[in-house]
């Protein structure tokens, strides 16, 4: 199972980086959109991006997957997804009504535009699935040696090509196997509406359990960009700005909790905290409560308790799950471009269904809320913020002295122990060479509201909308090799062949392109010569992972 999710995670982060333009494509299909702004260009600008987000995944996630975010991904990611889409437009016959008697040459044109019609209607899914085929194939091809007459064409030259030809075999499989992929999501589709309130509660439920292992994306991708069909528009997202009057189901649900049920949470927790904490916990508590109701982020919140009282997660997920199955039964409808915040509430109100109807569900949501979280602190005595020990205020003002990134890079147990270092929306996702040297209590010392560790050598640090920013900090303290990096705890090598197995030393273009190599506890740390040496697809299958953190430097995890 830790393989599995080790395997899933890279997929729900570079779900997100496509994801973040659907915020400004929001806000300009509706300030452009007559009942407001009435400025036709601009709202033609935001449904551009709407209109090709099965390309923007594609780069999306091909950056997200690839090594070092190579430029060479997002183009394999782009020339799969172009082959594979206008391909399978070939092997799609127009019913005989699609131009029934037209002329032959607008027949023609009718049948073309019918078959680009339906496969627009994947265009999510093969937009992922190009991604995925080229962030990996960069990862395994970038650095392929050809004949010399095709030298050319070697390295990361050849990436698109490979992905050129993966794309001919998926355009065979859809176009070939459209009628069933395309019953099969029709078939899933109506599962899902005929399901009503039962499905959507299991919906809120699973999206809120996933966060933990950060694979909500993957569910929430497939209900806001697949599930349903209005006028071309895939999914509830997509078809609730296309002006369908019954999408939203899958949104609609979220803004009781994160508008009202969770900020009500935050004053109940500042309530129940121990009277000589409320003051250094209630500005914590605040902050949190007001970004939800804004904006609609509430992982921040969530993670102050989902460790230290999973019974209040539970029962904030089945509450979350009843308010999906409450909000449908309403007919209520509600969208968002961003989250379920006031913001998203606001600037789509004239497209919502009885949107007013969020205000006296929200209110008994925040009774709800409020009432349960005081209630089930206070029975079990659960550790929440403001009833902990007062150990945290000390180690909270004895971190505060260092920069941010040499903070965060010392409490992860120094550049030494980091092989990876990336972020979503509001978490560090890192891979680490040893837990056990993760500094949990620094770390949260540094504003973590929690540490997950999926895997082995996975770890999430939650920081909140930050997070992006703080992983760059990371990175450029790495780059620095300031102090907090922890060079006593590698021990040099003069020998670089050594410490190095042959095998491995051979990929990494042998031992006249390694300068030096440093050990701990089952990772390499190695200077080397020239990047361009190193053979990445042998050198992959020989490791565990590998990672370029500042030119000139690879660590490497056995």
């Amino acid at each position: 199972m830790r393989k599995i999710l080790e395997t899933l995670q890279p997929l729900g982060r570079a779900l997100m980086l496509p994801i973040a333009v659907l915020p400004i494509a929001g806000l300009l299909l509706r300030i452009g959109q007559p009942d407001l702004l009435d400025i036709a260009f601009v709202s033609a600008a935001g449904a551009a991006i709407f209109d090709n987000l099965g390309i923007l995944f594609a780069i999306g996630v091909a950056v997200g997957f690839a090594r070092d975010g190579n430029g060479a991904a997002a183009l394999a990611g782009v020339v799969c997804y172009l082959v594979t889409t206008t391909g399978a437009q070939t092997f799609l016959t127009a019913p005989a009504d699609v131009g029934a008697g037209w002329p032959d040459a607008a027949a023609a044109l009718a049948g073309k535009n019918w078959a680009l019609t339906q496969i627009d209607k994947l265009e999510v899914p093969i937009g992922i699935l190009s991604g995925l085929i080229g962030g990996n194939f960069y990862n395994r091809f970038a650095a392929i040696a050809l004949p010399e007459y095709l030298a050319f064409f070697g390295g990361r030259r050849f990436v698109p090509i490979a992905a050129g030809v993966a794309g001919l075999l998926l355009a065979f499989v859809i176009g070939y196997g459209y009628a069933h992929i395309s019953g099969a999501i029709d078939a899933a589709s109506r599962t899902v509406v005929e399901s009503g309130g039962a499905g959507l509660f299991v919906y809120g439920v699973l999206n809120r359990l996933l966060i933990v292992t950060g694979l909500h994306h993957i569910i929430n991708n497939a209900a806001w960009f697949v599930v349903g069909d209005f006028a071309g528009a895939t999914g509830d997202l997509r078809r609730f700005f296309a002006g369908d009057p019954n999408a939203g189901a899958f949104m609609s649900g979220f803004f009781p909790v994160m508008m009202f049920g969770l900020p009500a949470a935050c004053l109940a927790m500042y309530h129940e905290a121990r009277p000589e904490r409320k003051k250094a916990v209630g500005g914590m508590l605040f902050s949190l409560a007001f970004t939800s109701f804004l904006t609609g982020v509430t992982e921040p919140i969530e993670f102050t308790f989902m460790f230290v009282a999973p019974l209040l997660y539970a029962i904030h997920a089945l509450l979350t799950g009843a308010s999906m199955a409450l909000m449908n039964a309403l007919d209520v409808k509600l969208g968002f471009g961003f989250s379920a915040g006031l913001f998203d509430y606001v600037l789509n109100f004239s497209l919502a269904t009885r949107p007013w109807m969020l205000l006296p569900i929200g209110a008994a949501y925040a009774l709800l809320y409020y009432g349960l979280f005081r209630f089930f602190i206070r029975r079990f005595d659960l550790g929440t913020p403001g009833r902990e020990t007062g150990a945290v205020a000390e180690v909270s003002a004895a971190a505060a002295g260092s920069a941010r990134g040499d903070a965060f890079v010392a409490a992860l147990g120094g550049s030494a122990n980091l092989v990876s270092v990336d972020a979503c929306t509001t978490r560090l996702r890192l891979i680490v060479a040893d837990q056990k040297a993760v500094d949990d209590t620094a770390l949260s010392a540094l504003g973590a509201r929690g540490i997950i560790r999926p895997s082995e050598n996975a770890a999430q640090v939650v920081l909140g909308p930050i997070a992006d920013l703080v992983a760059e900090e990371i990175r450029g303290a790495l780059a620095g090799g300031g102090a907090a990096t922890a060079p006593a705890r590698v021990r040099k090598k003069a020998a670089p062949d050594a410490s190095l197995p042959a095998d491995i030393l051979h990929a990494l273009g042998g031992g006249g392109n390694v300068r030096s190599v440093g050990a701990l506890h089952g990772r390499f740390r190695v200077e080397i010569v020239d990047r361009a040496e190193i053979v990445d697809d042998r050198l992959a299958q020989l490791t565990r992972g590998i990672a370029y953190p500042q030119p000139g430097v690879c660590h490497i995890l056995i």
